[in-house]
């Protein structure tokens, strides 16, 4: 099986750019969300659009700079949820989580777990999303096992819902409303006691 090559380490004044446009970013997109101006970010990095470019050639690749310290801690809270509860809490918990850190993070969530450009990312296996997918798809594998949840759904419809749950709500001042669709949603999912 052949491996992906390891990105070469860059050069010193490159990472210095690097650094500069991933924390200009942080700012920017905290401030006007997942579709942020790209000429925005390198104008506050002190770059040019040119070696935003060069180092990050698409916006998903900024994205997943930007994010992936939030989304290895998210998927890190998916393991101890596991470790503290039984499978279907465990999983109940965690989508609170993503709830919660879709709603911090402007529309990033959604933009990550499936953007219309890029149909055919959770099938991949590299980036935020891949980690966040292979996260849920654990805890749903148990919750199934456990007969927590509805037998057969699929991490990607699980994923899809609360994703939408965050572009309904993500321009609303109103926080309870994605707790009361984020409820509706797991008694959705929960395997009905006869």
């Amino acid at each position: 099986m052949a491996h992906a090559a390891q990105p070469r380490p860059l050069r010193a004044d490159a990472q210095r750019n690097y650094d500069r446009i991933v924390s200009a970013a942080r700012e920017v997109i905290a401030q006007q969300g997942a579709g942020a101006s790209l000429k925005e970010i390198a104008r506050r990095a002190g770059t040019g659009s040119a070696t935003l470019h060069r180092l990050f050639p698409s916006r998903r690749a900024l994205l997943e700079a930007v994010f992936h310290d939030r989304v290895e801690e998210l998927c890190a809270m998916a393991a101890q949820r596991a470790k503290e509860n039984e499978p279907g809490p465990a999983l109940f918990a965690w989508l609170r989580d993503l709830n919660a850190y879709a709603a911090a993070s402007r529309g990033l969530a959604a933009s990550l777990l499936r953007d219309g450009r890029d149909a055919d990312l959770l099938e991949q296996g590299e980036g935020c999303q891949a980690t966040i997918a292979n996260a849920a798809r654990e805890l749903l594998r148990r919750a199934q096992q456990a007969s927590a949840v509805r037998p057969g759904l699929l991490v990607e419809d699980v994923l899809e819902l609360f994703a939408a749950i965050s572009l309904a709500t993500e321009h609303h001042d109103d926080d309870e409303q994605a707790e009361r669709l984020l409820d509706i949603a797991i008694e959705g999912i929960r395997l009905k006691s006869s």
